[in-house]
């Protein structure tokens, strides 16, 4: 039996997972475990004091809920801003938690850099060196959340998911750290899911992220950033297939 263990991205929790694991529990009857974690004050965690969390604290406490459940020889999946946390888990995790990553439409910042600062605060496009945003700065949030995580939703479905986007908080330290390593990651199988449609991370972006975090594959699904809502089954046959 595969064992799958899914992080989510900024401003969401574990609820974001839902449709993926009903659809591998489908596709894989019956024989595959899924668990999906929440960050400190996010999902299942929120009201969490998190300001005295570092970095590291919530590193633990994820690995903690892994062990807690009696979990062995995972395939880690993570979405989004959990390409930072990922690589951290995966050098701090005691032998034989992990056996291999998923990244899905991951980041993944230089060091020296905090994951806003590799953002920065243009558009796509006007510079080589930071990721920018669907839309100017004069766009309002709303107007940009839209774009960037629900371009290929239907609308009912949009309006559902930005009703609950952002009710859910990583620890303030998830955005000001900037002590990433990466080279530990050579030695850990790893794949990189590469969302064709993305509002958030242009492909190139993605594709240098993959490289960036030593990821032995790359798969692509004609998707938006929020590929686990809108095509489950697609993403559900990807992760099957990688484990």
């Amino acid at each position: 039996m595969v064992q799958f263990v899914f992080l989510h991205g900024g401003g969401q929790g574990s609820w974001v997972w839902d449709e993926t694991i009903v659809a591998i529990g489908r596709q894989s009857q019956g024989k595959a475990q899924c668990l999906a974690l929440d960050a400190p004050g996010c999902g299942r965690k929120r009201g969490v004091d998190t300001a005295g969390y570092a970095f590291v604290d919530t590193t633990r406490e994820l690995l903690g809920d892994i062990q807690r459940a009696g979990m062995l020889d995972v395939v880690l999946v993570g979405h989004s801003q959990a390409g930072m946390t990922l690589p951290h888990m995966a050098e701090l995790a005691p032998p034989g938690l992990i056996r291999k990553l998923v990244y899905v439409s991951c980041s993944a910042p230089l060091s020296g850099l905090t994951t806003l600062e590799q953002m920065g605060r243009g558009k796509h496009g006007d510079s080589p060196d930071e990721v920018g945003f669907p839309l100017g700065p004069d766009a309002s949030m709303e107007e940009r959340y839209a774009v960037m995580f629900c371009n290929d939703m239907a609308e009912a479905d949009r309006g559902n998911f930005l009703a609950k986007l952002g009710k859910d908080a990583w620890p303030a330290s998830a955005y000001t750290y900037n002590d990433w390593r990466y080279e530990h990651l050579r030695g850990i199988p790893s794949s990189y899911v590469v969302a064709l449609q993305d509002g958030v991370l242009p492909v190139e972006w993605q594709e240098r992220f993959a490289d960036r975090l030593h990821a032995r594959r790359m798969v692509r699904i004609d998707a938006g950033h929020q590929v686990m809502n809108t095509r489950p089954e697609a993403l559900a046959e990807v992760l099957l297939a990688e484990a």
